[in-house]
């Protein structure tokens, strides 16, 4: 088996059809994340359930969100090929079912077994990618991934309305089925790892615990404000019922043999300032996603195409510096380019925030460009720094972590914003009011600079570590893991087949 520092990056080298089989895997779930959203009126008018749509996205991104730090566990601890294996599997059979769906409620039901998958697939997707490639190559292998997620923000919208023009809804269900099964091939066969076979003990009690309290809590974030109210009793009960289940969650973990989510994934210090931010970054995304198209829609009366084109410049970005953030952190170090990339990020939202009360499609184009430049900048290192800090049977979880905290500021973000608009709205003319709508943008706008600002806290509280120092913690099996497997070890590699 070569080493990874032996093969060449891109898709001709040794690894290259892995890499092409974890962009089709990372593509599943970035197409889906954009591709319903514009198919929601053909979806209502053919099964019904105007009240119920929300649902489609919140079941979604609900069983996203719980199972990835189990996921994380698993594929630590049996290997990431069965685990994102599982998780294609899931997916497809979530897809099929939801292009079959009868009524609403079953395709809410259906689009939570999508979610199970897609916990499986994106994370261990990138846990994979840490594992193959070598620190110095890992920052270009992100850009590819990133790149993904830009062509699915322009070709996802383009298929929902296609299919929907067309009255197929049912379509953009059922075009994952040859991507999934094209992306499980390929994995199947050039995905291979020597794991060495170990007894564990499943912490199932820690894994329930976790999904069912962080599932609480996340349903609480994303339906607070908007299908109850947030003093209503349902609101103060499912948050009242998910910390008294993380309470107990947190005391079995303390007695498990192999907890699902080990205390030290938080303790160390850089792991937790960069979950910190991760959750930073995944606040700031969704404050700009969410609300974008609507101030450009309702300020500028344009078309959901030029809105979502102008949110597009933010996924355009992000991968333009994701590639190039190597160059930056293998001279000058993670928290260094981290430190760079969030300050642009704040300098876009600056901008962005000043001009809400005289909109300009170009301006807000302009400025989520710069947005997503910075966060690129901010989101490999960070990711990188924890991944490169532990050995391979330690990495699915760091990862899976990382993730999970950027999923949590989505979530909550969407709380924070949501109350933020609404607060606005309710003293202003009205929600569909031009006036109301640049308002209450501009007040979200302002809303996630905090949360930019805050996140340059969390940067600045990481430790500062150069590249090959990182590296080499990492190859000695983690130093702070308690001197666990090298990763470079014939018992704990994958790769090519070569």
């Amino acid at each position: 088996m070569m080493t990874a520092r032996s093969q060449g990056v891109g898709f001709r080298s040794d690894r290259g059809p892995i890499l092409i089989a974890l962009m089709l895997s990372t593509g599943l779930v970035a197409i889906d994340s954009t591709i319903v959203a514009t198919a929601v009126p053909s979806i209502v008018r053919d099964v019904g359930g105007f009240e119920s749509f929300p649902w489609l996205f919140s079941a979604y991104l609900l069983a996203q969100a719980v199972s990835v730090p189990i996921y994380g566990k698993l594929s630590d601890m049996v290997g990431r090929k069965p685990i994102i294996l599982a998780g294609i599997g899931l997916f497809l059979f979530g897809s099929i079912l939801c292009g079959i769906a009868w009524s609403m409620p079953a395709l809410i039901a259906f689009r939570a077994l999508q979610g199970l998958g897609a916990g499986a697939v994106l994370p261990v997707s990138i846990t994979i990618a840490g594992d193959i490639y070598s620190l110095e190559e890992r920052a270009k292998v992100q850009g590819y991934l990133a790149s993904v997620w830009a062509v699915s923000s322009v070709v996802g919208p383009s298929l929902g309305g296609i299919f929907s023009s067309l009255g197929i809804w049912r379509g953009i269900f059922l075009v994952n089925i040859p991507l999934c099964l094209l992306a499980g091939w390929m994995l199947f066969r050039t995905l291979h790892e020597n794991v060495a076979r170990a007894r564990h003990r499943v912490d199932y009690a820690g894994a329930g615990l976790l999904a069912v309290s962080l599932g609480l809590l996340v349903l609480g974030a994303l339906q607070g404000g908007q299908a109850w109210a947030w003093n209503s009793p349902i609101s103060i009960g499912i948050f009242a019922m998910g910390a008294v289940l993380l309470a107990v969650f947190l005391v079995v973990e303390r007695r498990a043999a192999e907890p699902v989510l080990p205390s030290w994934v938080v303790s160390r210090r850089l792991l937790g300032t960069t979950a910190l931010v991760s959750f930073g970054v995944g606040a700031v995304m969704i404050g700009l996603t969410s609300y974008v198209p609507t101030f450009l829609e309702g300020a500028l009366d344009s078309s959901p195409l030029i809105a979502g084109l102008a949110l597009a410049a933010l996924t355009l970005g992000w991968p333009i510096s994701a590639s190039q953030a190597g160059r930056f952190y293998l001279r000058i170090g993670f928290k260094a380019t981290a430190l760079i990339g969030i300050s642009i990020t704040v300098a876009g939202l600056v901008v962005l925030t000043l001009t809400a009360a005289t909109p300009n499609v170009l301006l807000v184009a302009a400025s989520c460009f710069v947005v997503g430049l910075g966060l690129g900048l901010v989101a490999t290192p960070t990711l990188i720094s924890a991944q490169s800090s532990v050995s391979w049977n330690e990495r699915g979880v760091v990862t899976s972590t990382n993730m999970f905290a950027r999923s949590i500021g989505s979530a909550l973000g969407v709380a924070v914003f949501g109350a933020v608009a609404n607060a606005v709205y309710a003293n202003t003319s009205g929600e569909g009011d031009a006036p109301a709508v640049v308002a209450a943008s501009g007040a979200v706008f302002l809303s996630a600079l905090v949360g930019g600002v805050l996140t340059v806290a969390a940067v600045l509280a990481m430790p500062a570590v150069k590249a090959g120092a990182m590296e080499e913690a990492g190859h000695n099996g983690g130093q702070q893991g308690g001197g666990q497997p090298d990763p470079d070890t014939e018992s704990s590699r994958s790769g090519a087949d070569t």
